[in-house]
């Protein structure tokens, strides 16, 4: 594998030889910062379209949220086999590496992030921003499936495995680095502030760096996504109180936390316990930034987001989120804290 000076010197070629004919655009940036994984090293590369991070979804009552961004023709095969590859230790939840038949790639997640990443993809690609192609397999038979270092229920002896969220592994596809949200070649534009917003619509907590991945496709072009949506639909909050996929604590944890004349504040609780910075120094810097990710937005940013987000049917929400393996009154009730929370954006 190629070390990452060796992906940004790439990225930044692709760039330079793309740079003469990007138009003037709304958004585009004069650096951008990519950090190596795991690391606080920033490199500094050329301009950044802002096509990178979003693009124009043009018809969104239209778009089908049974399948998000991959598509149908992305979708794993009704019938298909898979064998074990490898485990992944990042994260908290119990992933591991799978092939299929056809010689695919999948990444396998189980656990209590499963439903809801598939679910929150949709609603992000629908709004025009690129997101993992994630999709919910009720259950699958994996052959070689050790055991695993993160148990999990769903998880049979006999390679068993029950609601997965699989996303599709692109062959050609480069990750050349992370990006950070209070550093980025796209700050002050709507388009980021709407990204921001839709993480606190759904109440999405692990905003951290590393969940934030810059893929270089086959074509050489960039795309900025939020990798992991799993700690979403639950409650924001320290250790203690936060959740994920908690239909409850999502219909009780308020949405908007200030409105001033020309900014909004959304919930997002993720400050820790200030005692915590004497002996977790880096950790409670980083729990204060993303605290800090949804505050001070443009009303009239977040009034363009909602008004998106306003296109979206009742059908379509409830599409994301059966075919994401919820359950029948889990959708109803989903959607209808969902339209609530749109229906604010609207009335700002």
């Amino acid at each position: 594998m190629n070390s990452f000076p060796t992906r940004t010197k790439l990225a930044t070629a692709v760039l330079l030889s793309i740079a003469p004919i990007v138009p003037a655009w709304h958004g585009v940036s004069t650096s951008q910062h990519l950090t190596k994984p795991d690391s606080t090293h920033a490199v500094a590369v050329q301009t950044v379209d802002i096509r990178a991070l979003w693009h124009d979804p043009i018809d969104i009552p239209s778009l089908n949220l049974a399948f998000g961004q991959g598509g149908s023709r992305h979708a794993p095969r009704e019938g298909a086999a898979y064998k074990f590859v490898k485990e992944d230790l990042g994260g908290s939840s119990p992933k591991f590496y799978i092939e299929d038949n056809d010689g695919v790639e999948w990444l396998a997640k189980v656990g209590d992030e499963a439903r809801g990443e598939t679910a929150a993809t949709r609603i992000v690609w629908a709004m025009g921003y690129f997101s993992d192609e994630d999709y919910f397999v009720a259950e699958l038979h994996v052959s070689g499936m050790p055991k695993l270092h993160r148990k999990s229920k769903a998880i049979s002896r006999n390679g068993t495995v029950r609601g997965a969220r699989l996303e599709r592994r692109e062959k050609g596809e480069k990750k050349v680095g992370n990006w950070q949200w209070l550093d980025n070649p796209f700050l002050n534009t709507r388009e980021l502030n709407g990204l921001k917003v839709l993480m606190a619509l759904l109440n999405n907590w692990d905003l951290k760096t590393s969940n934030n991945k810059v893929y270089e496709e086959k074509d050489g072009e960039l795309h900025y996504v939020v990798s992991d949506l799993g700690a979403s639909f639950g409650r924001t909050g320290a250790i203690a109180t936060r959740s994920k996929g908690n239909l409850k604590d999502y219909k009780r944890d308020p949405f908007i936390q200030h409105q001033s004349e020309k900014t909004v504040d959304f919930v997002m609780r993720t400050k820790p316990f200030p005692l915590t910075d004497l002996f977790r120094r880096r950790y409670y810097k980083e729990k204060v930034q993303i605290a800090e990710v949804t505050k001070n937005v443009p009303l009239v940013d977040a009034k363009w987001i909602g008004s998106q987000l306003s296109k979206l049917s009742s059908e379509q929400i409830r599409e994301a989120l059966r075919t994401s393996g919820f359950l029948p009154e889990e959708v109803d009730a989903y959607t209808e804290v969902i339209e609530k929370r749109i229906a604010e954006l609207t009335s700002l």
